[in-house]
């Protein structure tokens, strides 16, 4: 079915009908500026004047969603009613900023690191109150918790600092986005949190990562929505260029080849080395993901920022949808919904076995590509509509049935 890919020793292309194969191809053209038509521009170039709000959620859909919360439309009351439930949005939140956040593999040791986290997710949450419900209380707590931060961090240390680093700055400048362009209140101090930004966070994100590629994905997400607080144009192209390469070698179509596509700085030159980095995993079909047979807790991290960059992409006005992309996330979405719903996977696939947990990722891809675009994605219709209100993994995720569910403003 089309949106959900077959799972199958042997992939086989998948049918589409003519008009989404031709749709697909023009956008594509367009996108690489093959049609040479005026003003037709890269995918992966800034755009000439940054939209804002433009990361990960723009004013029409915030629109959309208070729009909806007001008239007790579901799922929107749902969702928010449980971030309104939760501690990040509570008002009494005091921050706890550190100077150094030190954070090891599996945040040990951490010093600071839930802390910065969830306080991101906080200020996060609190600008999506405040723009909800117009209670500037919600406004004053995003900016008392973003201006802590930025009156103290100065750096991230130890073996996990640039996938921390991703996590954090990939939620502080949602935040700041909104507060900064929809609230009308004072913040002083708004100069020294992209100061923060420019030189704490976007010097430890911005030339990417060889490790597994949920922390690239993650670490890109982070510069990019960096780059448009900041409006670094040469910042956002950088990330732009190492994100497009790291998705095309995180998620597997049969396009590619016998093999995966790589990331040249790894020098994964042979099928063994291959394998190996695909966590044991030889036999290579559509939708499958470089970390699938880690576990799906890790892969969710990466289908998430691929959809948070294709989002923010798609507010700045440059479509990463209709190119591979979106075709990727769509496969990557599909293969996965299909285990994580209880299918139990074939023998070929990592052994036989998957270990589940896919997380709060599915709604802004599901709502891209199967809202705005039509396509039809049962499987992770399914698990999407099974998991509402999409709730937050702690990490740097949070509220997309909110934000995103069923919103193709």
């Amino acid at each position: 079915m089309p949106g959900d890919p077959v799972s199958a020793p042997a992939p086989r292309r998948i049918r589409r009908p003519a008009f989404l194969a031709t749709a697909a191809a023009v956008l594509l053209a367009l996108a690489a500026g093959l049609l040479g038509l005026p003003g037709a521009q890269r995918a992966e170039a800034a755009p000439a004047d940054f939209a804002h709000p433009g990361v990960l959620v723009s004013k029409s859909q915030l629109d959309l969603a208070r729009e909806k919360v007001g008239s007790g439309a579901q799922p929107w009351k749902s969702a928010f009613d449980q971030m309104m439930a939760s501690t990040y949005a509570s008002l009494s939140r005091t921050a706890k900023p550190r100077e150094i956040v030190e954070c090891g593999s599996y945040s040990d040791p951490n010093y600071g690191c839930t802390d910065e986290r969830e306080d991101a997710i906080a200020a996060y949450t609190q600008a999506l109150a405040w723009y909800l419900t117009r209670d500037e209380r919600h406004a004053q707590k995003a900016i008392e918790l973003m201006d802590a931060w930025s009156a103290t961090i100065k750096d991230h240390t130890n073996s996990n600092a640039p996938l921390q680093t991703g996590w954090a700055g990939s939620v502080w400048p949602r935040a700041a986005e909104i507060i900064k362009y929809t609230y009308t209140g004072d913040w002083a101090n708004a100069g020294r949190f992209a100061t923060m930004l420019r030189e704490v966070y976007l010097p430890k994100v911005i030339n990417g990562s060889n490790s597994n590629g949920n922390w690239e994905l993650t670490m890109t997400e982070a510069a990019i929505g960096i780059a448009v607080f900041l409006e670094d144009k040469g910042a956002y192209d950088k990330a732009m260029g190492l994100f497009r390469t790291r998705t095309a070698a995180y998620v597997y179509l049969e396009s590619d080849g016998e093999l995966p596509k790589t990331v040249p700085s790894q020098h994964l030159d042979t099928r063994e080395k291959i394998v190996s980095y695909w966590q044991g995993q030889g036999t290579f079909v559509t939708g499958l993901t470089q970390e699938t047979c880690r576990d799906f807790v890790h892969t969710g991290y990466g289908i998430s920022s691929i959809s948070h960059v294709a989002e923010t992409s798609r507010i700045q006005g440059e479509d990463l949808y209709g190119t591979d992309v979106g075709e990727r996330l769509r496969q990557a979405l599909g293969f996965q919904s299909r285990y994580e719903l209880g299918e139990a996977p074939p023998g070929w696939l990592c052994g036989g076995g998957v270990e589940r947990g896919l997380g709060p990722v599915t709604e802004v891809g599901y709502n891209a590509l199967h809202g705005r675009l039509g396509i039809p994605m049962a499987n992770t219709q399914r698990l999407t509509e099974q998991n509402r209100p999409a709730g937050s993994n702690n990490l740097f995720v949070a509220w997309e049935t909110l934000t995103h569910g069923e919103n193709t403003a």
